[in-house]
């Protein structure tokens, strides 16, 4: 888990993919990835992935955290100029 400024998330929104999957409990554990990724604790991603998420809160380029949820796969993406902050899965990417 990194140890940096926590990254600013924008506009939170989720594909309609993600909206359709939707249930009260997976509502609860994609907030908790979403407070992760916020965080800077990127998930799923390799260790070069990471340090590159890093670097990328730092010098004002996208981000892309990558969780696994009820073994579903989900990618949180925050723009570059943090305006917007996607829940997708990676078949919509």
């Amino acid at each position: 888990m990194s140890n940096m400024k926590t990254l600013e998330l924008g506009q939170i929104v989720v594909t309609a993919g993600v909206d359709s999957w939707f249930t009260p409990e997976r509502r609860v554990a994609v907030a908790e990835c979403l407070s992760r990724h916020h965080r800077g604790d990127w998930g799923d991603v390799c260790q070069k992935d990471a340090a590159l998420n890093d670097a990328a809160v730092e010098q004002e380029r996208r981000v892309l955290s990558a969780y696994t949820v009820e073994d579903t796969k989900l990618w949180i993406i925050t723009e570059w100029d943090r305006s917007v902050t996607t829940v997708l899965f990676p078949e919509e990417y």
